[in-house]
């Protein structure tokens, strides 16, 4: 036990028997809802701490659902963006896949459009690899019936022609390429030149005299004197028309879109391509009397 002083046991004493005095008149003495005032001075006492221990809990409990729920959102989250890129991905096939039957739909339409011209469909299976070079392979070759130096066209207009052809490919130098060229005719005035590439999108109009007036937006079609394209093939679109020495420079806008080539037409004849034309239907004749009565 503690150990008090002698001169200090008195004092003690006498805070004991008042404590023990004050205890016992709070818990005779009742306050006006008959409760107590022991009791009432207990609860006040208790109070602070059961509101501290209440609102720890609550924080704990609020911090967990709050993790538990950021976790469970994370998760929702993390499914979502797959499953929207999943959607992303299946969007991308559908609208490829469309794009797709758009082009076979309009290669079609020209076909039959042509069917008296010679053709064969092919697709674009690669590139060069060669910056410099302006070439494609395609799926068809010596097997099919294409030969060195045919025609390759799309319904938008001239692609380029068989560089080399193998037993089941071949390849097409293009009309962008440097080592291209066709014979070539302003659609308007008819003026005659030859059709270039330039080792790069544009290609150029040669041979035409500075003396020509030429405006941005002329077509140029092909002339059929090269004896590789049919006559009045579309070439592409003049760009710019400038001076130069000793011809005119003139800038030439592809009209076959060559930097995304997928499917192209071989043409297997140097026949001009003329749309099919539909059968004339005949007048009709003057209506018979009907036979007389007897």
């Amino acid at each position: 036990m503690l150990a008090v002083p002698s001169r200090h046991r008195s004092l003690v004493l006498l805070a004991v028997v008042l404590t023990a005095q004050v205890l016992l008149l709070a818990a005779q003495i009742k306050r006006d809802q008959q409760v107590r005032l022991i009791r009432a001075w207990a609860v006040a006492a208790v109070t602070p701490f059961e509101r501290a221990g209440s609102w720890a809990i609550d924080r704990v409990r609020g911090g967990w659902s709050n993790y538990v729920a950021l976790v469970r959102t994370r998760r929702e989250n993390q499914e979502l963006r797959a499953e929207l890129d999943r959607l992303k991905l299946r969007n991308s096939e559908l609208e490829g896949r469309a794009a797709e039957a758009d082009r076979l739909a309009g290669l079609l339409g020209f076909r039959e459009a042509h069917g008296d011209v010679p053709m064969l469909a092919a697709r674009v299976i690669g590139a060069s690899a060669d910056m410099a070079s302006k070439t494609v392979y395609i799926n068809r070759g010596e097997n099919d019936g294409v030969r060195k130096n045919m025609a390759v066209i799309t319904p938008e207009g001239v692609v380029g022609k068989i560089l080399e052809a193998y037993a089941g490919t071949s390849q097409v130098l293009l009309l962008t390429d440097r080592d291209s060229g066709m014979g070539a005719l302003l659609a308007d005035s008819r003026l005659q030149g030859v059709v270039g590439g330039l080792g790069e999108p544009l290609a150029q109009m040669k041979y035409v005299s500075n003396d020509e007036n030429i405006a941005a937006g002329a077509q140029i079609l092909t002339s059929g004197q090269d004896r590789i394209f049919p006559k009045d093939l579309p070439v592409g679109t003049v760009v710019s028309a400038k001076q130069g020495n000793p011809f005119k420079e003139i800038r030439v806008k592809p009209a076959a879109h060559l930097e995304r080539l997928e499917e192209v037409l071989v043409l297997l004849t140097q026949q001009p391509l003329e749309p099919k034309k539909e059968p004339e239907r005949a007048a009709p004749g003057p209506a018979k009397a009907p036979p007389p009565r007897r």
